[in-house]
């Protein structure tokens, strides 16, 4: 069995928060085991990424960048990277992100979270809280990183 985690930045309203949840009910229904992590929570151990074999990130767009907390994630896995980058690249990786009116990080994110591995499907984004077209598009991009691995 696969096991993939799901990497996210969520407060106040929680609007990535059920990205993240509808992306990980999709990828379980898939056969694969799921955590979920909110890094506005506490701050990812970069060596517990190692165990996984594939990611799904979400943010909100903040300042048209991705949260403070997942630029940290970055941060940590490019300093453990150039120590010993064994399970830390390659991996399958899907991006969600939720935005208000404008959503102009989705390049950054993209184009940062590049460097973990091919990304898998194509980004979901909302505009404000997920209505059942977000949520079933994040089921589905579950369903489809939990494919990439099989």
């Amino acid at each position: 069995m696969g096991k993939i985690l799901v990497l996210y930045h969520s407060q106040q309203y929680g609007h990535v928060e059920k990205m993240a949840q509808a992306l990980a009910e999709g990828a379980r229904e898939a056969g694969v085991e799921v955590i979920t992590f909110n890094t506005n929570t506490d701050r990812y151990n970069i060596e517990d990424f190692r165990q996984f074999d594939a990611v799904a990130i979400g943010s909100p767009d903040y300042f048209s960048y991705i949260a403070g907390t997942l630029k940290t994630f970055l941060d940590d896995w490019f300093l453990a990277k150039s120590e010993d980058p064994t399970g830390l690249i390659d991996k399958p990786i899907a991006l969600f992100m939720s935005y208000d009116e404008a959503g102009r990080a989705r390049l950054p994110f993209e184009m940062l979270f590049s460097r973990l591995g091919k990304q898998v499907g194509s980004i979901v984004e909302c505009d404000g809280e997920p209505d059942k077209v977000a949520c079933s598009a994040c089921w589905a991009l579950g369903r489809k990183l939990a494919e990439s691995i099989h």
